[in-house]
């Protein structure tokens, strides 16, 4: 890179930007299968995914080493097979980020799906529109301020990530030194300048995340009343 002193603040944008586009996708097509269905085990299989928010960052991210560590499940089988390690990788970093923020997009997502009225989708099919086009023209776009919302917030956690990228990604200058990773490591070895850098950094990215989320929620919530 260009500028090795910004390494850490470009590794954990193209982290957070990374893991939000797995999770934006993925959060929206569980939370619209299972907010349509219902079958014995939901409720088991919704707190499975809403798990990493309760449980401690360095809890999950042990269970991902040992699913994706070298003699793990999945990572002994994705190292014969494709000679892909996550461990220690950028890879690594972005896999502790799905899984840490992706929660927070599927609550959002389930809830904005939830809460459309389906007379809209069912006149539609009445219509003769395809499910496709259904979820396309009418589903989606009603359920889109809850999904910017999600994305947001997925965004800022995984910006934010730490417990579980240490445990999985572990810390490689200029590879895996993500900002809040930088921080831990810069208090550890006595560099406080450098570490209040970095945490002004990340709480100035973070203050804007969520100013600009309030402000376009407000925002939506104006043009709404205005449109009655």
């Amino acid at each position: 890179m260009n500028h090795p002193e910004l390494t850490p603040l470009l590794l954990s944008l193209k982290v957070a930007a990374l893991s939000t586009s797995i999770v934006f996708v993925a959060g929206l097509l569980i939370a619209r299968f299972l907010t349509r269905r219902h079958f014995w085990g939901k409720h088991v299989l919704e707190s499975f995914l809403l798990l990493p928010l309760v449980l401690p960052p360095t809890v999950v991210g042990f269970g991902l080493l040992l699913l994706f560590g070298k003699n793990g499940i999945i990572g002994k089988w994705l190292t014969e097979w494709f000679g892909v390690q996550v461990v220690f990788s950028l890879t690594g970093a972005v896999i502790a980020s799905v899984v840490v923020s992706f929660p927070l997009m599927y609550q959002s997502a389930a809830a904005a799906f939830s809460g459309i009225d389906r007379r809209y989708e069912d006149a539609a099919r009445t219509m003769g529109a395809s499910e496709w086009r259904v979820f396309w023209t009418i589903s989606f776009p009603l359920a889109w301020p809850g999904l910017l919302a999600g994305f947001v917030l997925s965004f800022a956690r995984g910006l934010g990530e730490f417990g579980a990228t240490l445990m999985l990604a572990g810390y490689i200058p200029g590879k895996t030194d993500t900002i809040p990773v930088a921080i831990y490591f810069a208090v550890e070895a006595g560099q406080m300048d450098k570490a209040l850098f970095w945490v002004i950094m990340i709480v100035s990215l973070g203050m804007g995340t969520t100013m600009w989320l309030n402000w376009w929620s407000r925002r939506s919530v104006r043009r709404f009343a205005n449109t009655k």
